[in-house]
């Protein structure tokens, strides 16, 4: 599947469609070769201003020309999206069946494919918020319907945002979701306890927060290029009877690791739950 003059469509208009759209628009494909559906006027014609795209309201028979269509609603949405994707989908084996992309968290391939009359060129992706400056990383993961090619431009489509996980395994996806989709979350939650730490210390809000960011930033860059497990990345810092030492002993007993890896797993079992509650709604 040729991706330089693939016609794409969204199916959503918000955050991390605009940020894929960014990635896409000029690069992988021309912006008036996407379609954006979205009910939310401004939006479309923000993307429509910015990237040349062509908008409507409502799924149209545009998107019956598209070789990928990117679902990139709340999952709460899909079901109704589903219903008025179905009329526009030629058979799924046709050489004309377009991809279908879900980057809606907690809906299953096998549930999207029976809301869509047993369609299976689906492809289900977990991307997170870096996506919006072009950082983020997507777990993903193919059902049986989807052909190689299809699977190289749904990895061509993601990667315009970040990097790509391929997964041999759709249950894996709530790990994923668990660790990366939600992980920001989790990065942003430490850098606040620091920079209150800086304020509580002594140090201006904004003198806490340049030397949190800088701090957070410099070693994630730090652990992306070394060659080491960041476990001696950490030792190397860890003088024994120095200050590293007392605030690492101070989080072993305050069992920090181990709330980490628990909240982990509870985000986990929510993506099992809302895969469980979303895919009921028939």
């Amino acid at each position: 599947m040729n991706t330089n003059d693939m016609k794409i469509g969204f199916i959503g208009g918000g955050n991390m469609a605009a940020a894929l759209i960014a990635g896409l628009a000029g690069k992988l494909t021309a912006g008036a070769h996407i379609h954006v559906v979205d009910p939310n006027a401004a939006a479309l014609d923000q993307l429509r201003a910015r990237y040349g795209v062509t908008t409507a309201a409502r799924a149209d028979g545009a998107l019956s020309a598209c070789g990928a269509i990117v679902l990139a609603v709340k999952p709460q949405a899909m079901r109704e999206v589903a219903a008025q994707l179905l009329p526009l989908l030629p058979p799924s084996g046709s050489t004309a069946a377009p991809l279908i992309v879900s980057i809606a968290a907690g809906i299953r391939a096998v549930d999207l494919s029976r809301w869509l009359g047993g369609y299976r060129a689906i492809v289900r992706c977990m991307p997170n918020t870096p996506a919006l400056i072009g950082q983020g990383i997507t777990g993903m993961v193919a059902a049986d319907g989807v052909s190689a090619a299809q699977r190289e431009a749904a990895d061509a489509i993601m990667r315009a945002v970040g990097a790509t996980v391929w997964l041999d395994d759709e249950a894996k996806i709530d790990a994923v979701t668990a660790v990366s989709g939600s992980g920001p979350a989790y990065v942003f939650y430490f850098i606040e306890a620091m920079q209150q730490a800086a304020t509580e210390l002594g140090l201006s809000a904004e003198q806490g927060r340049q030397l949190a960011l800088a701090t957070f930033a410099g070693a994630a860059q730090l652990a992306v290029e070394a060659t080491e497990p960041v476990g001696v990345l950490r030792e190397r810092v860890t003088s024994k009877g120095g200050t590293t030492h007392a605030a690492l002993a101070s989080m072993a007993q305050a069992g920090v690791k181990e709330a980490i890896v628990d909240a982990v797993k509870a985000a986990a079992r929510r993506g099992q739950t809302l895969g469980d509650e979303f895919g009921s709604v028939d």
